[in-house]
Order: C-alpha cells, then sequence, then structure tokens
C-alpha cells in the first residue's frame, strides 16, 4: 500500500469537492444578487469541467477573472471551515459504516444458514424412528 499516492490522491479529489462547493455557493449567491452574471456562470460551469477544479479556475480567470477570484476565495473559506472537523467525522463515519456493514452481513448469513437449516428438516425422511426427536435435531444444525 502506498500511503503517501494514497493521501496525495485524496488531496486532490478533496480540493476538487471543495472547489464544486464553492462554485455551487457562488452560484446561489449570484441568483439572488446578479442574474445575468448567474446565468453566465451556470452556463460556463456546465460546459467545463468542474471535476478538474485547478483547471476550471484556470480558464475561468482567462474569461472572467472576478469570478475566479470569488470562486478561489469561497473555496479557501470553505476549507478552513471544514478541514478541521473532516478527519474525525471521517474516522467516525467509516466506522459506523463499517461496522453497519458487518452487522448486515452477518445477518444476511445468519439467514441463509437458518433458511437451509430449515430445509433440511423439512427434508427428513417421515419414515425415522418415532423416537427421533426433529426439533432437537434442527437446532442442533442451526
Amino acid at each position: 500500500m502506498d500511503i503517501k499516492r494514497s493521501t496525495k490522491s485524496t488531496a486532490r479529489m478533496l480540493m476538487n469537492f471543495v472547489t464544486y462547493e464553492a462554485i455551487k455557493t457562488v452560484s446561489e449567491q449570484l441568483q439572488e444578487t446578479d442574474l445575468l452574471k448567474a446565468h453566465w456562470f451556470n452556463q460556463f460551469s456546465t460546459r467545463e469541467k468542474v471535476q478538474n477544479g485547478e483547471l476550471y479556475i484556470q480558464e475561468l480567470l482567462e474569461v472572467h477573472q472576478d469570478l475566479a477570484f470569488r470562486v478561489m476565495t469561497v473555496r479557501e473559506h470553505l476549507a478552513n471551515e471544514i478541514l478541521d472537523f473532516l478527519p474525525e467525522m471521517t474516522r467516525t463515519g467509516i466506522q459506523q459504516s463499517n461496522m453497519q456493514l458487518r452487522c448486515q452481513h452477518l445477518e444476511r448469513m445468519m439467514n441463509v444458514q437458518a433458511s437451509q437449516g430449515y430445509a433440511e428438516c423439512e427434508n427428513l425422511d417421515p419414515n425415522l424412528e418415532a423416537g427421533l426427536d426433529l426439533d432437537a435435531d434442527c437446532d442442533r444444525k442451526l
């Protein structure tokens, strides 16, 4: 496992996501203050690749410098606000998710095993000795 590569990749993805959130925020702000600019910004943002935040901002800088600076300012503000909480929230979220997934998997396994055990009990030969305790035999299989 290459931790350094994974860390860089995660940071890059997070930067792109924070940029995307900044674009949404600026778009919402423009909807309230300048509908013409909001329309242009939305058109630009749907045409361009917002998945790559750096490329998006570089291209926005070439055509509309003040909006590019605004996006950069908002993404920096968002990063400052959320990144302090992110490590603990991520750890906790992953731990809770893993526990829930394990529990669900265990429940499915138990249901499959239980249904297989009942099927085996139902397929027993009815001509077995009268003294055979079917319930005890089924309980042992489960």
